[in-house]
């Protein structure tokens, strides 16, 4: 039944990737397993970055169930869909059911879509990954496959308008091969692993990225050290704090 909902959702997110004629880059989709459960570890730069890390796993005909916070399954839109698909709530308050949903998820062969940096980072850089992810995998006894997808924060991200336009805008999106989270491991490394990977391919995707910003009012979509105008992770903390 849940995938008479997720096709069409996915078939609509095609349509209308067609329609602002997005140049999407896909490399490493076959780093993703035809079979069996894996968790899916991505960088977080918008709010649409679950799209497109489900359309890299459609070449391997896998469907991702995302986990993601507990309000958006309360929206009288999303809520509905967000369920139909599967997809995990998160309640931060009460993490502990949205872990044993997602076990439950990887042990019966299905790909679980995590961000660890858990929340979008205005810098466009990687933030400090949580471990949950890694210990999801140790438990389960699944790989880990990091990605990295970069563009996305030009559509729609935290702290600026939304793009919906005909807008030709590029999305890179990397791969990288499996992670293999053994349980004479601790978590810890595991996860530090799996972030200098994601590092790595994200890295990979800012060199292949086909365009850089147009002038001096077009440089918010590139982190510091690249020479754009997005805020320093000191100065996201900074402001986090205030």
């Amino acid at each position: 039944m849940a995938e008479l909902v997720y096709r069409p959702v996915v078939g609509l997110a095609q349509t209308l990737f067609k329609a602002w004629d997005l140049k999407i880059d896909c490399k490493g989709s076959e780093n993703i397993p035809r079979s069996g459960g894996a968790v899916l570890v991505s960088n977080h730069i918008s709010y649409l970055d679950f799209i497109f890390n489900g359309l890299a796993a459609l070449p391997q005909k896998r469907l991702v169930r995302f986990m993601a916070k507990e309000s958006v399954f309360r929206h009288r839109i999303s809520g509905p869909l967000m369920r139909g698909m599967k997809h995990i709530p998160v309640d931060r308050n009460q993490g502990e059911a949205a872990y044993q949903h997602a076990l439950a998820s990887l042990r019966s062969g299905e790909i679980v879509g995590v961000f660890p940096e858990a929340t979008i980072s205005q810098s466009f850089t990687l933030k400090s990954f949580k471990s949950g992810a890694a210990r999801m995998a140790q438990e389960a006894g699944v790989p880990l496959i990091p990605m990295a997808v970069w563009g996305t924060q030009r559509l729609w991200t935290k702290g600026h308008p939304r793009n919906f336009k005909r807008s030709h805008t590029p999305i890179t999106i990397r791969v990288g091969e499996a992670i293999e989270a053994s349980r004479d491991k601790y978590a810890g490394a595991i996860t530090r692993q799996v972030r200098e990977r994601v590092q790595e391919l994200l890295e990979a995707a800012q060199r292949a990225y086909p365009v850089r910003p147009k002038d001096a009012h077009d440089t918010w979509w590139m982190p510091a050290h690249l020479g754009g105008t997005a805020p320093t992770p000191e100065q996201v903390r900074a402001a986090e704090a205030r």
